[in-house]
């Protein structure tokens, strides 16, 4: 199957990760999928909320906001507080990025990773989630230079990505045309030794066998190691 945008059903779309996009932050990357746009700004502050203090350790946490013109038609700001659906994304992203990281050896200290959607056009959580740790890995490494850190609290590294059955085809990396007709669609996120950190999947309409289910996990692995390389690229690592 050919897509509409020429891709191969296990191919990425284009990812660049340009790192210290947002130069006050600790650490920053702008990553692009696509026609996705993620702005991922990690803050490093040195106090905790109460419930974490006196515990010896730190936290990773994450927030998530869609730009109003993000979309094809206008998303109203939420100015009340998040929605069910970015509380979901956030806490995702969160997690994601809390197993990059040994709590213990950050100390009492909160990193906050901020990722904006500038312009999406699906998979913009899982873009957050792999230019996030770009920007939290930065922002530890900056830890390290200021004489903060005796060295970088990170372990791992982690990236994610979506997969997905659209009209009978295993397809890697959905952009909206894709995501909105899925038969079932899945976020994977996945470490550095290939072990995963979450699998979020929905079958759509009919369930999906156990077979089908691990040749999409399958087809996720892949993308997430090329991903990964992007990663290390944007870092200097490779």
């Amino acid at each position: 199957m050919l897509r509409q945008d020429g891709r191969r059903p296990d191919q990425l779309r284009p990812v660049e990760i340009i790192p210290n996009a947002a130069p006050y932050a600790e650490g920053s990357a702008l990553i692009v999928c696509g026609d996705t746009r993620v702005l991922c700004a990690a803050s490093v502050e040195e106090s905790l909320p109460a419930w974490l203090r006196g515990q010896g350790r730190g936290w990773v946490t994450a927030e998530y906001a869609l730009l109003p013109r993000a979309t094809l038609t206008r998303t109203r700001r939420e100015r009340s507080g998040a929605s069910g659906r970015t509380q979901e994304i956030q806490r995702l992203i969160g997690r994601a990025l809390r197993a990059a990281v040994a709590l213990e050896e950050l100390g009492e200290r909160l990193i906050t990773v901020d990722c904006d959607v500038l312009q999406a056009d699906g998979g913009t959580r899982t873009a957050a989630i792999t230019g996030g740790y770009v920007a939290l890995a930065l922002a530890c490494r900056r830890l390290v230079a200021d004489g903060v850190l005796a060295h970088s609290p990170l372990i791992r590294a982690v990236a994610a990505v979506s997969v997905g059955s659209v009209d009978g085809a295993l397809l890697l990396d959905l952009d909206y045309s894709e995501d909105s007709r899925a038969d079932m669609d899945c976020n994977v996120v996945m470490t550095d030794s290939g072990e995963f950190v979450e699998v979020q999947g929905t079958a759509e309409g009919a369930p999906v066998s156990r077979q089908r289910l691990d040749a999409l996990i399958d087809l996720a692995a892949g993308g997430i190691g090329a991903l990964l390389v992007v990663q290390q690229r944007a870092l200097g690592l490779k």
